[in-house]
């Protein structure tokens, strides 16, 4: 049984059904590539089958077990795939305010390694004085700038406070199988060490043990997240558009585009999702964005942004498309009480839950935004379980794929991101550089 459901219809007005059949040759070739990996990109097809070994996923397990015993604070230290996706799931999946020691059997979880801020850095480590810390720095190489200056500072801490020999039981790293600066520092210190697919790119790789072991030490049933994805993967690589939501999604997607709507928002009616949002935004913008091509991918939260970026969607140019990503059921219902003396109006909604609340400004954003010429398309997740987060993480990986390859481009390298480093280096007089 599928955990989502697609809805359309706002998009009757913008691209039809016929639009799609255009397209149903380039998408049929596009999923050949996809499936017998002909296309660019090949070496990184690794997320389409997901799953874990019985014994890695055990000693995910295992180690999260002892890294939740032995620490107040764990730290996930990476940059752009190499944590967002921990992240998104953590906030998927537990409490709207997770770092709450003690609560739930779980450490506080705090991410590094994603900025160069001298603030950020020191308000963290200030937050960690006099804690115990647990550290997982998740890196192919090992010498990304960001996600080692981070490492750095915070494996000099370890070791000053806990000496080198007990240092090397609260550092656990993810990384090369092989190669790397980090994977040999692994070796030489005796870390414990997770292994980045090599056939898997950062932004696929939250279904691997980056994704898994933070989601795990936070509490996370990482196999029910694995058998949501695995549904994801039977779902989602039928061949026929017609059974296949991803690809439907995918289709609609690069005909909206070749339109003229070039930005796609991805809007929630819930702060669980903002996580999410921001690694759907990773997904998509790194793997479309290239040859001067690609949907720019944005995010809002409603009802908070119908208040400010609601005015833009409503009535700014027409460049944009929206995907509503809406949960069918919260975790808990809030019912709201009735007043004796109704100062505030409210008594008409009194005994109405707020998801009715919600659901009905959705409704009345998505009516208001179709009639005002914004296209626009929903994706109903059933819950906030992780079976659920694990369909819906699979979902987007092949459809992102699909739109890449629909517009001509390589969606498993970033070339662009190189540019940066390279004017970075040479500024701050990088050997080589």
């Amino acid at each position: 049984m599928s955990r989502l459901s697609l809805d359309f219809s706002n998009l009757k007005s913008f691209v039809s059904e016929k639009d799609l059949e255009s397209i149903l040759a380039n998408i049929g070739s596009c999923h050949e590539m996809l499936e017998k990996g002909h296309g660019p990109g090949s070496d990184f097809l690794g997320w389409r089958k997901p799953g874990i070994s019985e014994s890695v996923r055990a000693e995910i397990e295992e180690v999260a077990r002892s890294l939740r015993k032995q620490c107040e604070i764990f730290i996930v230290v990476g940059i752009g795939g190499s944590y967002i996706g921990a992240q998104a799931g953590r906030t998927f999946l537990k409490s709207s305010f997770p770092n709450n020691i003690g609560k739930e059997g779980s450490p506080e979880i705090y991410f590094s390694g994603h900025n160069i801020s001298s603030d950020y850095h020191a308000d963290l480590l200030q937050l960690i004085e006099g804690r115990d810390i647990c550290v997982n720095v998740i890196s192919k190489s090992g010498t990304t700038t960001e996600p080692a200056i981070a490492f750095r500072l915070l494996k000099e801490q370890i070791e000053k406070k806990y000496g080198s020999k007990q240092a090397k039981e609260r550092i656990v790293v993810t990384t090369d199988s092989s190669k790397g600066a980090l994977n040999q520092l692994a070796n030489e210190y005796g870390y414990r060490k997770f292994v980045i697919p090599d056939d898997m790119g950062g932004r696929f790789s939250v279904l691997s043990p980056v994704g898994l072991l933070p989601m795990a030490v936070s509490g996370v049933d990482i196999g029910e997240v694995m058998a949501g994805a695995v549904r994801g993967e039977e779902l989602y690589s039928r061949p026929s558009v017609m059974d296949n939501e991803a690809y439907r999604y995918a289709g609609f997607r690069h005909l909206l585009y070749q339109k003229g709507w070039t930005t796609e928002i991805l809007a929630t009616f819930q702060p669980a999702l903002h996580h999410f949002a921001e690694w759907w935004k990773q997904l998509a913008g790194e793997s479309e964005g290239k040859d001067l091509k690609g949907i720019f991918p944005a995010s809002v939260e409603f009802t908070t942004d119908l208040h400010s970026m609601g005015q833009w969607i409503q009535d700014g140019r027409r460049t944009i498309f929206e995907t509503f990503l809406l949960v069918e059921k919260s975790m808990r219902n809030l019912k709201i009480p009735a007043s004796q003396n109704d100062a505030d109006g409210l008594n008409y909604l009194a005994g109405k839950t707020l998801d009715h609340v919600n659901n009905k400004a959705y409704e009345g954003t998505a009516l208001a935004h179709t009639e005002g010429g914004v296209p626009n398309l929903s994706i109903t997740i059933k819950d906030r379980s992780p079976e659920s987060l694990g369909q819906l993480f699979y979902f987007f990986e092949r459809a992102v794929a699909m739109t890449g390859y629909l517009n001509g481009v390589n969606p498993f390298d970033q070339p662009g991101v190189e540019f940066y480093k390279s004017n970075m280096f040479k500024l701050l007089n990088k050997p080589g550089y």
